[in-house]
């Protein structure tokens, strides 16, 4: 269909702002309001016109009855800014204060599962592969499984392909890079394939407690930078499906500007050298 011209567009008035807004918050708990106005008529506006919607009231019926037009609009509204080795700090509180505790009940070959939601497209649960091959002395000791899951079905698909531009990659050394990259296309770089394979990638909403459950039970939990975005029933709601998801004595990382203290008592706070993370009590079932 042939797009119009930005004059010719209709703006969304305010009960259709409010619609997409309560739409947007009751399937991803993110908030969004007046002061998004132009962030989310651009996006609501491209969708209509690449369906052909004769109007914004037509598009919102497709948008409610069609998961697939359902899946792209949130696909449009998820943030995935991120970068390897982002708050490497953290990384550095995995191996040196995270995993030797867990691995006290461990034995050599035993599974220790890490969670990476959102992941975006991919450059946080990356990281932690290589981080832990670089870093971790024991990391061929033990069985690490890795997922990374998100919303955003598009960053998932980026994701599993590995490949990234110089931003993602600037805070990596060039023996990082050639250690565990080649070159792609177009000054990209694509993840070894080994590497690739060593991430699992799926699809999961953090307010859904049933989209959560398949994913199993994890012993450390990378949360970062997406609670920011939600109001205080969502962040505790995701905070409730997180703790589930979290095994007893498991470990969770949240990011920054973020701390569960102000969400939910379920956790204890744990000071560690690196990094400040969250605790799932390992005497409460």
């Amino acid at each position: 269909m042939k797009r119009l011209p930005a004059p010719a567009q209709k703006v969304l008035s305010r009960d259709d702002l409010q619609q997409v807004c309560d739409f947007l918050y009751q399937q991803t708990g993110m908030l969004f309001g007046e002061s998004k106005r132009y962030y989310i008529e651009r996006r609501v506006t491209d969708r209509v016109l690449t369906t052909g919607a004769a109007s914004f009231a037509v598009y919102f019926d497709r948008l409610r009855s069609n998961p697939a037009e359902r899946e792209k609009l949130i696909n449009a509204f998820t943030v995935n800014e991120t970068y390897f080795y982002r708050e490497e700090h953290q990384l550095a509180c995995l191996g040196r204060s995270l995993l030797p505790d867990l691995i006290t009940s461990r034995r050599p070959g035993d599974k220790i599962r890490i969670w990476s939601a959102p992941c975006s497209t991919g450059e946080e649960p990356y990281s932690i592969a290589i981080w832990l091959l670089e870093n971790w002395r024991l990391v061929d000791a033990y069985h690490i499984e890795i997922v990374g899951s998100d919303i955003d079905t598009q960053a998932l698909e980026a994701a599993r392909q590995g490949r990234y531009g110089e931003r993602a990659l600037s805070r990596l050394s060039p023996d990082l890079l050639e250690a565990y990259f080649e070159p792609a296309q177009y000054q990209y770089w694509q993840i070894l394939h080994d590497l690739r394979e060593s991430v699992t990638f799926s699809h999961a909403n953090l307010i859904d407690r049933a989209s959560l459950a398949p994913q199993g039970t994890f012993d450390v939990i990378f949360c970062r930078n997406v609670l920011i975005y939600f109001d205080d029933e969502a962040r505790l709601l995701a905070a409730d499906n997180l703790y589930d998801r979290l095994k007893p004595g498991g470990y969770l990382c949240l990011g920054h500007s973020e701390a569960m203290s102000r969400i939910s008592g379920r956790f204890t706070t744990r000071r560690f050298e690196d990094a400040i993370v969250y605790q799932r009590p390992r005497d409460i079932p």
